[in-house]
């Protein structure tokens, strides 16, 4: 069922008609490919127009590779792939996140710059396009968030690099490197000259790996199934349909009779680009960047033992202004021309001016990797949560919670020394 889509880029070529519609085709739409309308009348507007068509375009197009990678990532029948959890090839990986990223810019460019284009149709789009996006993000964040820890448990534990990636199906406990011997176990610790035996983890850490593995493995597998079922539903063909007619026509909003100065000041894109940037700075002016990366943050550590299972109370701001740095950021590549496919639209080069803040850069992979982190360290806690677990596996889930907590902070510090530093401009 999840293979059923059908591809809106699959049409005539460039510059051909694109015929007739046929009953069993639901995207009778021009190809990606087709050149582009006449411009608008105004510079501004003609630049929201091209960085949406070709963000469209880039949807389409990976949408085309995602409909020649076949019925299934392994070639697997639905039954088999209800047996075992599916290992997505790199192609199915690629397609998914080239879709989810212009997903995501499309959506956030229309948040920012929704009063120039048409309101019905921007209100429709805006939640639909953030449905698609987070559901095809839910089995990257799982495979990743478990490669996370696993790497986390082996470091702790003193090894140099984990072991050779195995096989998604048939996963077994990875082979160990010793973890910190849980209290309460005798042990003859090795004298200061000599290096430990590394080789193995101890029981605690191996079968916290293990619980891990197992619940994060299957959460994703239910979130690649759920993503390919996506794909495949009556919703995504109609998001696919209004995709596929962005990429030819974008609907603005419609000025009325206008005089030149006003219908230049309703599409002009930098007062809504600004208060884009304002968001964000009040939002980072919010944020206890004085305490942020502190070596011992003790407002971080209440409810650190709540049985509660909802998210660490500090974390929430934090993913505010990750979200609203990323609509900064959109909005940038809107005004000056750099953004993927910015060359296939304008037949130019990349950008406008091949320029990129190195400050947003270095903030916004400081609080991705908050994220992460924060994420990382709920997933141990509630892995912790699990009945009838033994000790020396919740100390070991106990000591990766704390790792990751460390992380957070780290984070945090990374992104308020990077965030108040000038900004700087790529040649």
């Amino acid at each position: 069922m999840a293979q059923r889509h059908l591809d809106p880029t699959d049409r005539a070529p460039a510059g051909a008609s694109p015929g007739p519609h046929t009953p069993g085709d639901p995207h009778p739409h021009p190809t990606p490919d087709a050149p582009p309308p006449p411009p608008h009348s105004h510079p501004d507007t003609d630049a929201l127009a091209s960085y949406l068509r070709a963000q469209a375009t880039e949807f389409l197009r990976a949408l085309r590779r995602h409909r020649e990678s076949g019925a299934s990532p392994n070639g697997a029948s639905p039954a088999a792939r209800s047996a075992t959890p599916p290992a997505p090839s790199t192609g199915h990986v690629d397609t998914a996140r080239a879709l989810r990223h212009a997903a995501r810019r499309l959506s956030g460019t229309l948040h920012t710059f929704q009063p120039l284009l048409d309101a019905d149709w921007a209100e429709t789009m805006r939640p639909e396009l953030a449905w698609l996006s987070g559901t095809l993000a839910m089995e990257h964040a799982y495979a990743s968030r478990l490669e996370r820890l696993l790497q986390a448990l082996h470091r702790l534990s003193g090894s140099p690099s984990l072991p050779a990636p195995r096989p998604v199906t048939g996963r077994t406990a990875a082979t160990p490197v010793p973890f910190a011997t849980p209290p309460g176990t005798s042990s003859n610790p090795a004298p200061p000259t000599t290096q430990p035996d590394r080789g193995n983890l101890t029981v605690g850490a191996a079968k916290a790996g293990a619980l891990l593995d197992r619940q994060l493995t299957l959460a994703r597998t239910r979130a690649h199934s759920t993503a390919l079922q996506a794909l495949g539903s009556s919703r995504f063909h109609a998001v696919a349909d209004k995709v596929a007619l962005l990429a030819s026509e974008v609907p603005l909003r419609a000025t009325g009779p206008l005089t030149a100065p006003a219908a230049a000041t309703a599409a002009d894109l930098r007062p809504l680009a600004t208060a884009a940037k304002d968001r964000l700075a009040d939002a980072v002016a919010a944020l206890p960047l004085v305490t942020a990366g502190s070596p011992y943050n003790a407002q971080a550590l209440v409810h650190g033992l709540s049985p509660d299972p909802s998210p660490h109370p500090q974390d929430a701001p934090w993913h505010q202004v990750r979200l609203l740095l990323r609509l900064h950021r959109y909005a940038v590549e809107v005004l000056t021309g750099a953004y993927p496919g910015a060359a296939a639209d304008s037949g130019g080069t990349e950008g406008a001016d091949g320029c990129a803040d190195v400050r947003l850069i270095a903030a916004g992979e400081a609080l991705d990797r908050h994220r992460d982190a924060s994420e990382a360290a709920a997933a141990a806690a509630q892995a912790a949560r699990t009945p009838r677990i033994a000790p020396a596996t919740a100390y070991a889930l106990g000591v990766l919670h704390a790792d990751q907590r460390h992380e957070v902070e780290a984070a945090r510090y990374a992104f308020q020394h990077s965030w108040r530093k000038e900004p700087v401009r790529l040649p």
